[in-house]
This record gives structure tokens, sequence and C-alpha cells, in this order.
């Protein structure tokens, strides 16, 4: 049987009740089959693949249609326009996520363009904050924890592949091994879905660690540990960014104004929905 391109595309109706994006996951597939990118595949769409191109491509088929991300498919996931690899061992970077970026670029704006500053950041995962952090703020001291040696090894291999060796990577579970210092800024995307959730059994998160996606109490638990925590290894002024889930912005917000941060407010993501909570720490 030979099958050209065009005709390898027509199965994304297949796709159609699993994916937002049923044709570009298949093309995205045929790119990382084929080492081309996608207005190649435009241009030559009635190329029929070989023998072995097709039984491969039908291999990568049935994995995404059984569920599996097309981010675990091809171990990669584009994030702040950096290419970072990825693995069952962690959460796949999400465009979200990315409004943690944009709002501490904002938040230094005015900063002499090589003042250093202290960057924290909880629970890094693949790395993907810590080091678009650092792709915007090369004469930064970042330093980004995780508790996974899983993800700390990959988090080290994506800052080696991308260059950014000046950013320190480490394990630790939330502050615990993290020596007294303080730091002008702590971001974190720290695990926030209850449990009970039943989101837990749908789409990408079924094969995503539970550990980077579940916490305790309603799935505020590591929230609350870790604002309680910060106000210690922040300078006065700094600031603590929390991504959350859709409907926890107005607990997240009443902790912080509990622990005295001002400034506290939340920022929406591409959606609408109230995804980062920030606030500021003016000292004791």
């Amino acid at each position: 049987m030979t099958r050209t391109i065009a005709q390898c595309l027509q199965q994304s109706a297949e796709l159609q009740t699993l994916s937002d994006s049923p044709r570009l996951d298949l093309e995205l597939i045929l790119c990382h089959l084929l080492q081309k990118n996608r207005t190649w595949l435009f241009t030559w769409s009635d190329k029929i693949l070989s023998a072995a191109e097709l039984e491969q491509f039908q291999q990568l088929f049935a994995r995404r249609k059984a569920g599996e991300p097309i981010a675990h498919i091809l171990g990669q996931r584009e994030f702040w326009s950096l290419p970072f690899k990825v693995n069952n061992s962690t959460l796949i970077p999400r465009p979200d996520t990315e409004l943690i970026i944009e709002i501490v670029v904002e938040l230094f704006a005015q900063d002499d363009a090589v003042q250093p500053r202290n960057c924290l950041d909880l629970g890094t995962g693949t790395g993907a904050i810590a080091l678009a952090i650092a792709s915007e703020k090369k004469h930064w001291q970042i330093l980004a924890v995780d508790f996974s040696a899983d993800a700390v090894a990959l988090a080290q291999e994506n800052r080696a592949h991308l260059g950014f060796d000046y950013v320190h990577i480490q394990q630790s579970d939330w502050f615990a091994q993290i020596p007294a210092q303080q730091f002008d800024v702590i971001v974190s995307n720290p695990p926030y879905i209850d449990p009970q959730d039943p989101h837990l059994e749908q789409g990408d998160v079924r094969f995503e660690p539970r550990s980077a996606l579940i916490a305790g109490n309603n799935g505020m638990a590591d929230i609350e540990h870790i604002i309680a925590q910060a106000p210690r290894y922040l300078t006065a002024g700094g600031y603590l960014l929390l991504e959350h889930g859709y409907d926890q912005g107005e607990a997240v917000r009443a902790l912080l104004n509990a622990q005295h941060f001002t400034q506290v407010h939340s920022r929406r993501d591409y959606g609408g929905n109230e995804r980062i909570t920030l606030g500021q720490w003016r000292g004791e």
C-alpha cells in the first residue's frame, strides 16, 4: 500500500473527538518523521512515503489515537519560542504558563540593562519557566529546583541544549534544600488540581505524573506551603508569582493578603481565566 502526505493528513478525521488540533497533530508528526517543515509538507503534499516512513507514521498515529500527548510522541514542546525536550517525568509546558514570563519581564522592565537580580523557580519540571526567564535576563542569577530527580535531570538536559549554563538547577522539596538566601522574584507552577477532579482522566494529563498535578486540601496544599515560606526568601520589594487553577484566584489572593503581601492581584490567561496571582513582599 502506498500513501501520499495529503492522504496521511486525511487521517486527521479520526482524531476529531480526541484533539483540538487534529490536522496540526499529523502535520507535526510528519514534520518530525520526514525532518521537514510545514511549508515543505504543503508544497510536496503529493509525495509518496516510503514503506519504512509509512510504517513509522502509522505507529506514531496509533500512539496519538490512543491519546498519548503529541509532545511525548515528538519528545519536544515549544515554550516561549524555545524548544524543550519533554518526557513523562513531568508536566508538558503549556502556553498559558508563558504569562509568568511576560509578567516577570514587565515587573523588571525599568531595570538597568545589566542590573543583576536573583530569581527562584520552584517545581521547575522541564525547566521551561526558569530557562525562558534566562533567555530574557541573561545577567540574572537563576536557581531552579524540583523534588523529582528525573525532572531535575530533564531540566539540566534542556539547560545544556539551550546553552543557558548560568542557570543553576538542583533537587529540593520546595525550599527544603535551598541555602539561606533572598530572591527578588520567586515563581512557581505547583500542583494545584484536586485529587478528585474528573479532568485527571481526560486529555494529556492522563499521561503526566500525578505528583506534578495534584495537591491536598482541594488542590491548595502546595500553594499554601509556598506562600507561608516565601517571605523568608524574598528581598524587601520582591515578588511571588504563582500559577493556579481557573477557580482558585480568590483563594490565592486571600492567602497572600493574610501573609501581608501587598499589590496582590490576579492576571488572566489567553482563555480569560484567572491563572497567575502575584504579590509584593514589603519586608517585615
